[in-house]
């Protein structure tokens, strides 16, 4: 956890929580070489993040959703319960279909994909600031052609979509392989509710075995690690001032 004092009042101030340091310090590269932003904190965690979120008091924080700990929709959720104007943007490797909806709901103001973070953050982030959404066009066309085709249908999303947050969380820690009494602990509850929990999962799922189960969320935590964002050898990737 880190803070970089700013030399100009005028920039919107930047806290980024992401537990790839790779990956902060590319983000850091792109919004420090551009007139209108500075990063003035970073933090690797969740718990983290909101203690710097609190001591910083930034007007835009940048998140993943998968950090040790507790996740980055629960880090929105708090987060926005104490600084309702926040301006909250996502960054993760999770399709925008399993958490992108999500994270609106909780409360942040849109979702970039990472690998399209290089092309996309500074749009993303004029986007929130002038009082929109930033969801990505393959997204937007999405939901336009569910509404157009299925008004009041089943919400969109991907095989994921039915489960709750809460679920999400446990198949998330699952999928780091914590056992159901490590992830009761960590979340905090009693061990026959992560037990309940995980019956559900299968069942929306369609899982017949806790081996289906662990098989999948590990699969789905492999997927959401980033491969290497930005070399800071390598300036021709930074955007050009505006």
């Amino acid at each position: 956890m880190n803070e970089t004092p700013s030399n100009s009042p005028s920039k919107k101030r930047v806290l980024i929580v992401d537990d790839h340091p790779v990956f902060r310090h590319g983000v850091t590269l792109i919004l420090n070489a551009d007139p209108s932003f500075h990063v003035c904190g970073e933090a690797e965690t969740a718990t983290a993040g909101l203690e710097l979120a609190r001591q910083l008091t930034p007007d835009i924080l940048i998140t993943d959703i998968t950090m040790p700990g507790p996740n980055g929709l629960e880090l929105i959720k708090s987060i926005i319960a104490e600084q309702p104007r926040l301006l909250i943007l996502v960054l993760s490797m999770h399709e925008e279909a399993e958490y992108a909806l999500r994270v609106i709901r909780a409360g942040a103001k849109g979702y970039v994909m990472k690998d399209e973070a290089h092309q996309s953050i500074v749009l993303a982030l004029q986007k929130i600031l002038s009082g929109e959404f930033y969801l990505s066009a393959r997204l937007n066309k999405t939901l336009i052609l569910q509404a157009v085709h299925s008004p009041g249908g089943t919400e969109f999303g991907s095989q994921f979509s039915h489960l709750s947050d809460r679920e999400m969380e446990v198949f998330e820690l699952i999928g780091k392989r914590l056992s159901t009494r490590e992830i009761a602990e960590s979340l905090h509850l009693s061990v026959k509710t992560i037990e309940t929990h995980r019956a559900h999962i299968k069942e929306k799922l369609a899982l017949k075995t806790a081996d289906e189960l662990s098989h999948l969320a590990a699969q789905w935590i492999a997927s959401s690690q980033p491969a290497e964002f930005i070399s800071s050898s390598d300036p021709s990737l930074i955007p050009p001032p505006r």
